[in-house]
């Protein structure tokens, strides 16, 4: 989702708590995932796997400067032949550990002795849920998304997203003016969806 469909979603959620939700869950996430490439797994269910998270948050790092919020998408089946970046399977959650963060995002019982596993070794669990308490009991921070909400997981995944990026240090290669194009593009669209002055 770019920077301008991001702008009209908080405009149409102006008002509800999920704005600053987001924003907050994604400083936790950018804090936990730090700069280091290859520390942030990424795991759903077997019915759910959050390509689209994987791949904003990919987009993210990039233009943020932050590599660390690139995340390695944990598959539930991982199929002969797969390319390397969607052939990691669930045994990676066995081997997860400390200066780890694994962002689970509307786990399922199938991986939540595995999560329990990678939290007792160190790593720092975050979860996205629809209000399960052993989910919550595990995760160091939780956003729960229950099914009564005004926005539904996916939404509130590109809200998490988008945040992440923001107040990113542009790291070497040139991404500071990238990043500040879309600060700009940002500003932008926030200005031009924003209701009229009330007249005198």
């Amino acid at each position: 989702m770019d920077a301008v469909r991001v702008a009209l979603l908080r405009e149409v959620l102006a008002g509800t708590e999920w704005p600053a939700a987001a924003r907050r869950f994604a400083g936790v996430l950018r804090t936990a995932a730090g700069n280091r490439p290859g520390g942030l797994l990424l795991v759903g269910t077997e019915a759910y796997e959050p390509w689209h998270l994987a791949a904003h948050l990919v987009d993210e790092a990039a233009w943020s400067g932050r590599p660390g919020l690139a995340p390695t998408l944990v598959r539930h089946r991982v199929r002969a032949g797969a390319p390397s970046h969607l052939a990691v399977g669930l045994g990676r959650l066995e081997a997860a550990g400390r200066g780890e963060t694994l962002l689970v995002v509307a786990p399922g019982a199938e991986v939540l002795e595995r999560v329990h596993g990678a939290r007792r070794a160190g790593a720092t669990v975050l979860a996205l849920e629809g209000g399960e308490p052993e989910v919550r009991g595990l995760a160091h921070e939780a956003l729960t998304v229950p099914g009564s909400a005004e926005v539904d997981l996916d939404t509130v995944q590109h809200l998490v997203s988008a945040a992440a990026g923001e107040n990113g240090v542009p790291g070497p290669g040139g991404g500071a003016g990238r990043r500040r194009f879309r600060d700009r593009l940002s500003r932008l669209a926030d200005r031009l969806t924003a209701p009229p002055p009330e007249p005198w």
